[in-house]
């Protein structure tokens, strides 16, 4: 990057027209998602009396949600984020308020709490990756959209901090289904503040997009290097939760310690976000990413020594450190590799990647727990995010070799030219 130019900060983005307002609306409704799905645990538990069902509904839930995500951010990029996002939207809070309602009261049949629940995960709205799309749309200069993708990222992580935290004033007052309703309301009301900015009226469906830009498509091995790196993250990330409880338990601490420990995770990581948006790095993404995958696994593999529970807190908190860069670093790469009308797409599969990974590595190290020790299993998860960022080479250098001169790996010249009835949303 030329050091010639001032250096853009973060007070830019919102000097941008319209950005506050589409911002502030897309956190709103991403406000639910880390709502959703304590509420729903919560509510079934209260219908139901069963944990075992809780868990069986949860899954699927989550499951829905997220291996269809690439589909749903499919539909965004072909018809446009108002077209798709506002019945989409409707769809998916009207369920969650009829999973609600079915909930409300103990004795409510399972079959149904699941069955509303799964269609309400396959409806759910791609808010993170459509507002991705937007700052790449709005945010000209590449480095102000480092700063956009980052301070994106750390106000999530903030989201899904204070999202049980509401839930938790909810229940007191409360029915637990009061707090799903909430999240119908949070993600109805931001969405449709989100498509009715300006700013996301400028974001073109895709068949608009190919039409002015030579009906190009793009490959699912521009992806690989992101893709990579969010599902080793993912996986590494899911199996810390399970492990810090296990840790506290076997050193006689309260449960309520491993809060703590986890807020050191996120507090790490919304300081390495911010880090990492504010440094003109002289490093292309394609570069960086493998630096942090493998930085995060090293803290785990630091965190296996831990001899007490205050040096896992440093050991996490260093981890954490290094999410929120690789995670960001992920959706530059995606987003360049992506031609104009596909973005939300890819995206969504980086996003996907770190959701499935979380979902992973918690089933995973739960059946190591009791099997391996602590020390072992920390050391495994470091290993994993290691590994990712080892596979990660081969891509990078074959991403930056065809993106040619573009600060960004994976950039457009991954996009090849297809005949005109070939033009549709990659499968990958």
């Amino acid at each position: 990057m030329s050091g010639s130019s001032p250096r853009p900060s973060y007070a830019a983005l919102f000097r941008i027209p319209h950005a506050r307002r589409t911002f502030a609306a897309a956190l709103t409704g991403r406000l639910s998602y880390g709502l959703v799905s304590l509420a729903m645990m919560l509510t079934t538990i209260h219908a139901t009396g069963s944990y075992a069902v809780a868990g069986t509904v949860m899954a699927l839930f989550g499951a829905a949600s997220v291996f269809l995500s690439p589909a749903r951010a499919a539909l965004i990029d072909r018809h446009g984020a108002r077209r798709a996002l506002i019945p989409m939207t409707s769809l998916y809070a009207g369920l969650l308020t009829a999973f609600a309602a079915t909930a409300w009261r103990p004795g409510a049949p399972a079959l149904a709490i699941g069955a509303l629940a799964v269609a309400a995960g396959t409806c759910t709205p791609p808010l993170g990756p459509t507002m991705r799309t937007v700052w790449s749309q709005l945010v000209p200069d590449e480095r102000l959209l480092q700063r956009a993708y980052s301070l994106d990222g750390v106000l999530e992580e903030i989201l899904f901090v204070s999202g049980p935290l509401l839930v938790g004033a909810v229940v007191q007052w409360a029915p637990p289904a009061a707090a799903v309703v909430l999240s119908a309301l949070l993600v109805w009301a931001g969405t449709l503040a989100f498509v009715l900015s300006p700013a996301v009226a400028g974001v073109s469906p895709a068949k608009a997009e190919a039409g002015r830009s030579g009906r190009r498509r793009w490959g699912g091995r521009a992806l690989a290097q992101p893709v990579v790196v969010a599902l080793g993250v993912g996986l590494s990330l899911g199996a810390v939760d399970l492990l810090v409880l296990a840790f506290a338990e076997q050193h006689h601490h309260r449960a309520d310690t491993v809060a703590w420990v986890l807020a050191a995770l996120s507090l790490g990581s919304a300081l390495g976000g911010l880090l990492n948006g504010a440094v003109d790095w002289r490093l292309s993404p394609g570069a960086r990413l493998p630096l942090t995958a493998g930085g995060l696994g090293l803290a785990l593999l630091a965190a296996a020594f831990a001899p007490g529970l205050a040096t896992l807190t440093v050991a996490v908190a260093c981890a954490g450190f290094f999410v929120a860069p690789a995670l960001t670093t992920s959706y530059l790469i995606a987003d360049a590799a992506a031609p104009p009308g596909f973005r939300t797409q890819a995206g969504a599969w980086v996003n996907t990647a770190v959701n499935a990974g979380g979902s992973g590595g918690a089933a995973g190290v739960g059946l190591l727990v009791g099997h391996v020790s602590l020390g072992w299993c920390f050391a495994i998860s470091g290993a994993v995010s290691l590994t990712a960022a080892l596979v990660s080479l081969r891509a990078a250098p074959t991403a930056r070799s065809e993106s040619g001169a573009s600060g960004v790996s994976g950039a457009s010249a991954v996009e090849r030219e297809v005949a005109p009835e070939d033009v549709e949303p990659s499968r990958v």
